[in-house]
């Protein structure tokens, strides 16, 4: 497989992508994350993951960037829905103990939208994960969010952290979609590609 361009920080989609053995590098620049209000749940992850892909790749336009014109671009964005609304990231740690708190004892859903543009095109989905929350008393909510400072993370979370292996009584889909990419049906659409 050819090497392409992880337009991402995100240092769990990179350790997801170094686990697979894939060839890539890091590219990234900034972008809004705000989206259309009237556009449905579904796609907004696709459209914020879109606005990164976009980005990247204008910059790779330029001169100082030739070396890059023409490679695959991937991006990626992840957000939790709970009861109809989606839940960003924290701003902080009591807006963090307020997302779990309302997470506690239920199900939401984690949707990841990715993008990844080629020469040959482009191609965009969606990856969704149900993912259902045992009751958490404040105390592990605090512990969880003062130790582990969970504000860079949609959801106030990360699954692979304490709160995952104490607090997720069970998922329905891709465990590694909730980590932030679904990394078996990005190499089968990388493969369709080479």
């Amino acid at each position: 497989m050819e090497d392409f361009i992880l337009a991402s920080q995100s240092p769990r989609r990179k350790l997801l992508l170094e686990w697979a053995e894939l060839p890539f590098e890091i590219i990234v620049r900034s972008t809004d994350e705000r989206y259309p209000l009237d556009m449905p749940i579904a796609e907004v992850p696709i459209y914020i993951a879109k606005q990164k892909a976009l980005a990247v790749q204008a910059h790779l336009q330029t001169a100082y960037h030739k070396e890059h014109i023409g490679k695959t671009i991937l991006a990626a964005d992840t957000i939790v829905v709970l009861d109809g609304v989606v839940i960003g990231k924290p701003k902080d740690r009591l807006e963090a103990i307020s997302i779990l708190t309302a997470l506690s004892g239920k199900m939401h859903r984690v949707i990841t939208g990715v993008v990844i543009l080629h020469t040959k095109g482009e191609i965009a989905f969606s990856d969704i994960t149900e993912v259902q929350f045992h009751p958490l008393t404040q105390d592990q909510i605090v512990f969880y969010v003062d130790q582990y400072a969970p504000y860079d993370k949609a959801g106030a979370y990360a699954i692979q952290e304490w709160i995952g292996v104490v607090g997720i009584a069970s998922i329905k889909g891709d465990f590694y979609n909730v980590m932030g990419l679904p990394v078996s049906r990005v190499i089968q659409a990388l493969n369709q590609l080479s």
